[in-house]
């Protein structure tokens, strides 16, 4: 059976038992819907950290000896003079008690300076000793001026000022670090957790001190929280494409029936998605939306081309009957293609991005079904009078005439001139997309706005504090007898030095530098003792004190750490911290039974994100247009289908990169979806016009006649849908959310663009091959012309 066969088939069943099917479709949605109203939020640290990376690797080899990832950082700020009173240090306290007992925090690792594990290293006529900041016989109310001289001398002479309190004095910092699965085998609800950050911020913060809290538990928290502006702005997109839809059609029943059909596959997507035991992630939470867009794209197609039918007389269900024919095979491909564009996300080994791709995935498909089938057949059932009919009849001319006009790019001179000019408009972007950065381009969080109550808690403590939120960990991993061998002291000791010059690195702490520390100490404050010890047995006798203090080695010293605090984790900052790393490792070869790795730290997750993204995007790109190139092949059975439909894809896609360039948006886990789908969008343009070509060509048109039947049958409704979409995603701009924000703009370019060269280059592109390479039999198409 060939493919119009199957389609007459398909229709003749269909329309046959078309209230049976209709109705075991209501009856599946109603089912699904029960199961998508228990769809909720669910973020996970976890989830983005990228699967068999060698960073990664690291990071969970050492994890119970070096520092979590998943760290909050709490500053007690005072409005007014510093943290030095007994006022301060008694909020302080309470602060770091109140951390202490929330849930899912590793209590033994808070560190403030009330808590034990925050010493100074203090030289005595005995020699070295180790005591804490505030000994554990003071309590906030036994405070006097004497005692808060002491401890304020104790943190200065403990090298505590930029760690534990600000540079300026005003302020003091408690860190905690979370586990993210509780004894109980009970994942972090981090919504849930953000309003007991918040809780705990109302409680200590007044006219006197400011509370400030930064990590990724609150900036998750933060996102889910402006999450709620994208339910806003898809509803003000829905209530701008239904105004639209009605201008176009002049019909509510036309209006309403893409979107119901559209928003029954988001039920179904949200349903499924509960059922495999998802949650949908906010930094994902735009995609289900996304995918409602390719809704309503197909959608439109479908009431143009019933809407032209029943302008030309004929019956709502003939006319009905002829859009299901007509556009189920290139509906059915560009849905594929779009499918298959989203299933390539699978191929980046980070666990969020996986579930986007399912998440998306599921989406797409269930299209085929709501807006190939369900909306003609529920389309066949309305009834419109002879004046609606004479009404679409006059309009549709008068549209025409307007696409008439572009059509113009189908004439073969123009044709070669817009060709051109279209491989001109490739390179140019080519070359101006080549530098384009793979990660986050501004500093704290990207995905919420600068003013944001975060970003500027987060920007108040880099600049007050030298060990921010921000770090990357460079192991030293040694064999034999490590902790007796001084040379891979003396080795880190050397990078630590070369480091500290790399722009981005703001301090560093570090096993070389401790050893030095303490060895100094030992050996009564002398200056010339602030070296790695040389001796084997003073260094391994140094190496096990340190061994008690988690973060700068293990017992048997086989991994040894250097944290360097870096500035923020824009891409540029950690590329050129990891790209220091590695030159160093090859120009300094690090000494024998020794070896350098890359890396732990949020910064270290951050790095290995940003490589496999880039890593995986060429070959990502490269599987969805070899199945664009199969699929085309396979349904047309011409070369020239295929390369007419990808030239303008490629062209649309190398302009989004310079535009992300130009608006300083970098791909990103939230960016990267976008991309995808902006091929699929592409890809329904072409598919639409290029299906209307090669009917007109089979019927015996030449290619210039052929291109402008098709593109005044499908023009204005492509027209039309693209910029509705446009205009919808436009307003995101206004978003609480900068990642949405940012996410409007680049949708409603990539939307436009593709327009564009849907109306340029592909019918130019289509015409000129046409007459270089000309036909030697006649043109095959899938579905059967309907005039």
């Amino acid at each position: 059976m060939n493919l119009k066969s199957f389609v007459a088939a398909a229709e003749r069943w269909l329309f046959l038992h078309r209230a049976w099917v209709l109705g075991l479709l209501a009856a599946v949605t109603v089912v699904f819907g029960m199961f998508a109203l228990k769809l909720h939020l669910e973020a996970g640290y976890e989830k983005q950290i990228p699967l068999g990376h060698e960073y990664v690797e690291v990071l969970h080899r050492y994890a119970k000896d070096l520092p979590g990832t998943n760290r909050l950082s709490f500053v007690v700020k005072a409005r007014q003079g510093s943290i030095w009173t007994k006022e301060g240090l008694t909020r302080l306290f309470q602060v770091t008690e109140a951390v202490t007992l929330l849930p899912n925090v590793d209590r033994a690792g808070v560190r403030s300076l009330w808590t034990p594990n925050s010493f100074v290293n203090e030289i005595t006529e005995e020699g070295f000793r180790a005591q804490p900041i505030i000994p554990g016989t003071i309590v906030p109310e036994a405070l006097d001026a004497a005692t808060i001289a002491q401890i304020q001398a104790s943190t200065s002479q403990g090298g505590f000022v930029g760690v534990l309190v600000s540079q300026d004095q005003s302020a003091a910092m408690i860190t905690a670090e979370l586990y993210e699965v509780d004894p109980q085998g009970q994942h972090l609800d981090y919504v849930a957790y953000n309003a007991q950050l918040e809780g705990l911020r109302q409680r200590f913060e007044d006219d006197h001190f400011e509370v400030q809290i930064i990590g990724f538990a609150k900036q998750v928290g933060d996102i889910a929280e402006g999450a709620a502006s994208v339910i806003r702005f898809f509803g003000l997109a829905i209530v701008l494409t239904i105004g639209a839809v009605y201008w176009y059609c002049h019909s509510w029943r036309f209006t309403l029936l893409p979107i119901a059909c559209s928003f029954t596959s988001l039920v179904w997507q949200f349903g499924t998605l509960r059922l495999m035991g998802y949650g949908l992630d906010p930094l994902a939470v735009l995609v289900p939306f996304l995918v409602f867009a390719i809704g309503v794209s197909h959608g439109v197609q479908q009431i143009n081309f019933i809407v032209r039918g029943l302008a030309h007389g004929k019956s709502t269900e003939q006319a009905s009957r002829d859009s299901f024919s007509g556009l189920l095979i290139p509906g059915m491909l560009a849905l594929l293609m779009a499918l298959v564009s989203f299933v390539t996300l699978l191929l980046i080994p980070i666990p969020m991005i996986r579930e986007l791709a399912i998440t998306a995935s599921i989406g797409v498909g269930f299209k085929i079904i709501t807006n190939l089938v369900m909306l003609p057949l529920a389309a066949s059932y309305l009834h419109f009078g002879a004046g609606y009919s004479e009404r679409a009849m006059a309009k549709r001319s008068a549209r025409a005439r307007i696409i008439r006009t572009i059509a113009v790019v189908a004439r073969p001179r123009t044709a070669i001139v817009v060709t051109l000019l279209s491989f001109g408009v490739l390179g140019l972007s080519a070359w101006q997309s080549r530098d384009r950065i793979v990660g986050t381009l501004q500093p704290g969080a990207p995905e919420l706005r600068e003013d944001s109550r975060f970003n500027r808690d987060a920007v108040a403590i880099a600049s007050n504090f030298d060990m921010g939120l921000d770090w990357l960990t460079v192991v030293f991993e040694g064999s034999g007898e490590p902790c007796s061998n001084t040379a891979i002291g003396r080795y880190m000791d050397a990078f630590v030095s070369h480091m500290r010059s790399v722009p981005g690195v703001v301090s560093i702490d570090s096993y070389s530098g401790q050893l030095r520390t303490y060895n100094q100490g030992y050996n009564e404050g002398l200056p010339k003792m602030d070296v790695v010890p040389a001796d084997p047995a003073n260094y391994a006798a140094l190496s096990a004190e340190l061994g008690r203090v988690r973060g700068y080695n293990t017992k048997d010293c086989r991994m040894t750490a250097a944290h360097l605090y870096l500035a923020d984790h824009k891409a540029t900052t950690i590329n050129g911290v990891t790209d220091a790393v590695k030159r160093f490792s090859k120009d300094e070869p690090a000494p024998k039974d020794a070896r350098l790795r890359l890396a732990a730290g949020n910064a270290g997750v951050l790095a290995a994100t940003n490589e496999e993204l880039e890593r995986s995007e060429l070959p990502m790109m490269l599987y969805v247009y070899a199945t664009i190139v199969v699929l085309v092949l396979l349904v047309y059975r011409d070369v020239r289908a295929a390369i007419a439909c990808c030239f303008p894809l490629t062209v649309a896609t190398f302009i989004g990169y310079w535009f992300m360039k130009s608006a300083n948006i970098g791909l990103t886990v939230a960016t990267l979806p976008v991309m995808v789908l902006a091929v699929g969008i592409g890809v329904d343009y072409a598919l639409y016009i290029y299906n209307r070509l090669q009917m007109h060509l089979a019927d015996g048109d030449p290619i210039h006649k052929a291109m402008e039947k098709a593109l005044e049958f499908e023009g204005m409704a492509t027209i039309f849908t693209a910029i509705t979409l446009a205009v919808g995603v436009a307003t995101w701009s206004f978003s609480d959310l900068k990642f949405q924000a940012d996410m409007g703009k680049l949708l409603a370019f990539m939307f436009l663009v593709n327009l564009i060269m849907a109306f340029t280059a592909l019918p130019a592109l289509a015409v000129v091959l046409e007459r270089v390479f000309k036909r030697r039999k006649p043109a095959y198409a899938p579905s059967v012309l309907v005039h």
